[in-house]
């Protein structure tokens, strides 16, 4: 798979380097995703919010990157597809210094009882 058009906008950047409902609301991820048209950065569905998902649902935006260092595969909610894109304006993850799963001081001991 390839993705591409108006699902993707190469030049938005990335609205943070954290999930920001999470970081809103005192919670922690494993893994971070990008929105490939607005830039929302949201938790994967391993985390305990799964917002990237919830953003997709509420704003139909089905085309996600991943949002962690050294990788860059996008992701069709639609179609279930993992694949290839073009490459998104900066930043295109998380520092690497903060650590996974983040946010560093949030991340409970037991979390890994907690992921889905």
């Amino acid at each position: 798979m390839s993705v591409s058009g108006g699902d993707i906008d190469v030049t938005v950047p990335a609205g943070g380097t954290g999930c920001a409902e999470c970081l809103a609301a005192g919670g922690w991820w494993v893994h971070l995703r990008r929105c490939a048209r607005c830039g929302h950065v949201g938790c994967c569905d391993s985390s305990p919010a799964q917002h990237a998902t919830a953003h997709f649902r509420s704003t139909g935006h089905p085309v996600i990157q991943s949002f962690e260092p050294g990788e860059d595969w996008f992701y069709d909610y639609r179609t279930g597809e993992v694949g290839d894109g073009p490459e998104l304006a900066p930043p295109t993850s998380h520092p690497e210094t903060q650590p996974v799963p983040g946010p560093a001081g949030s991340v409970p001991p037991d979390w890994q009882q907690l992921v889905h």
